[in-house]
């Protein structure tokens, strides 16, 4: 294809050469069997299964649109080894020139009927390296961020940039200098009944199309996608909704099921929020929600309770997994993020106040996979291999003597509890429904390691066994994160074995 002006190719050109370049798709290889793909737990839908067993996603990673990073392959081989299964991949737009998803030409713009291929060879080679080491990946599809203020400048949809289309054509602007959240982008509103919607769109969505097209090709192929359309919007959710169904019908095509949502930006309003609430009632289109926002702005006891009631909420009608693919917690940025031990509390509220996926936000507003990420992960995974959550659900009332933000309790009374102490301190832990003996696992969250030791009564070893039947006061070792997992004994008598002293 020769270097066009855009005076020289015109609306209809450019419109008929959208279904010649779809029909260039590759062709997909074998079909990935429904059972063996991500999607909710046969035997509790509020979590995940993957391969036919259940478990959590966990993540952290120093960026977003992980696809494109030189290191990708080590870089995962580090989330695998402290336990990290989940990543989040944002088909970025917002890269330097040579890391567009089009083809720039010798002329410097950019043709949106072809493709750069390095940028699609990286996104299929993420696909392949997850796939292999059974990560799951969460793709978004578009992020309002790359299409407004300094990244439209340099843009392939811009008008200025690209040999398809102008200003005229599209209706688009030369710039967008407000807050995306403003939802001033027409590019967001190509989709028919929008608001901000006109037929010069329509050109538009033909190219987004061919992308999302072109993305499929890839992604459909294996069984550890979960599709997210957007990134904090704020736009209308008919937007979403058109994309999700497009998709959906993509992989019906191929006879493969995927599960989809979107991700709306004021979840972190809780019972104020506008947007966050079309998820509730609607599983066919938001087959899992993605609540991220909630972990910013919000904090301690409120982070919990706003928590706690969009899950509720989300399940009420429809149970569904609830993934946090954003845990901020870093940086101290102005709109909420706190230092890193903010990040580290509301991974473990998240956990613990039943959400099926939780990852460590990309520096400098989340921990990404430094020491803090990489102990509280290493931590989740010692704590799942003793107490199933997906047989769990949040107990608060069977703690006594509790302070504000002190401890939270996921429980299946009578067999398993999870109790995380956010910075020390000591609860009471009701089993006075539950007799018996239960055995007890102290893990270091800011370590991601077991320990029996104690810094009260002079180096005193910890009882690792609790008769039920009673109020149990149970203090944390150490100040700092811990989690308590008290699981019932199948082999202990009911004589409670008393602690072993020695002299400091």
């Amino acid at each position: 294809m020769t270097d066009l002006s855009h005076s020289a190719l015109s609306l209809v050109a450019a419109s008929a050469a959208i279904p010649a370049l779809m029909s260039c798709v590759p062709a997909a290889s074998a079909e990935t069997p429904d059972d063996s793909r991500i999607r909710p737990y046969t035997k509790n839908r509020r979590y995940w299964q993957y391969k036919g067993k259940p478990l959590l996603l966990l993540g952290g990673s120093k960026t977003d649109h992980i696809f494109l990073i030189d290191d990708l392959r080590q870089h995962l081989d580090a989330i695998a080894e402290v336990g990290g299964n989940y990543v989040r991949c944002t088909m970025s737009q917002r890269e330097g020139l040579d890391l567009k998803p089009h083809k720039r030409l010798t002329s410097g713009k950019f043709d949106l009927t072809r493709w750069n291929e390095d940028y699609w060879t990286r996104f299929a080679n993420c696909l392949k390296w997850c796939d292999e080491r059974d990560i799951v990946i969460q793709i978004e599809v578009w992020d309002r961020f790359d299409y407004s203020r300094e990244h439209w400048d340099a843009s392939p949809w811009n008008p200025r940039n690209n040999i398809n289309y102008t200003y005229e054509q599209t209706g688009f602007a030369r710039e967008y200098p407000q807050h995306p959240s403003r939802d001033l982008q027409p590019f967001f509103h190509s989709i028919q009944g929008m608001p901000h919607y006109a037929p010069k769109l329509d050109l538009v969505r033909r190219y987004q199309e061919a992308f999302l097209t072109k993305l499929l090709s890839y992604a459909l192929d294996y069984g550890n996608v979960l599709y997210c359309m957007d990134n904090e919007t704020s736009t209308p959710g008919q937007w979403g909704q058109y994309w999700i169904e497009f998709i959906h019908a993509k992989a019906a095509e191929k006879g493969v099921t995927v599960c989809t949502t979107d991700m709306f930006d004021d979840a972190w309003q809780g019972e104020k929020a506008e947007n966050t609430p079309r998820i509730f009632g609607d599983a066919k289109h938001y087959m899992f929600a993605d609540i991220s926002q909630v972990n910013s702005r919000n904090y301690d006891e409120a982070h919990w309770k706003k928590l706690r009631w969009l899950i509720e909420q989300v399940n009420k009608k429809h149970p569904r997994p609830c993934n946090h693919v954003k845990v901020y917690g870093s940086g101290y940025k102005t709109f909420g993020t706190g230092g890193p031990e903010d990040g580290v509390e509301r991974f473990w509220r998240n956990m613990i106040g039943g959400s099926a996926a939780v990852r460590f936000h990309r520096p400098d507003s989340g921990n990404g996979l430094n020491d803090y990420a990489k102990a509280s992960i290493k931590a989740a995974r010692i704590l799942e291999r003793l107490v199933p959550l997906w047989k769990c659900e949040p107990r608060m009332e069977l703690l006594k003597d509790r302070k504000s933000n002190e401890a939270y309790l996921t429980a299946k009374p009578g067999a398993y509890y999870a109790l995380y102490f956010t910075d020390g301190g000591s609860v009471g832990l009701d089993l006075t429904s539950a007799p018996g003996m239960f055995d007890i696992t102290w893990i270091s969250v800011s370590m991601g390691v077991t320990t029996r030791t104690s810094a009260a009564g002079g180096y005193r070893l910890m009882d690792t066994a609790l008769r039920g039947g009673r109020v149990v006061k149970l203090s944390a070792p150490y100040k700092g994160g811990w989690i308590a997992a008290v699981v019932k004994s199948p082999h202990r008598s009911g004589h409670q074995r008393k602690a072993k002293t020695r002299q400091p």
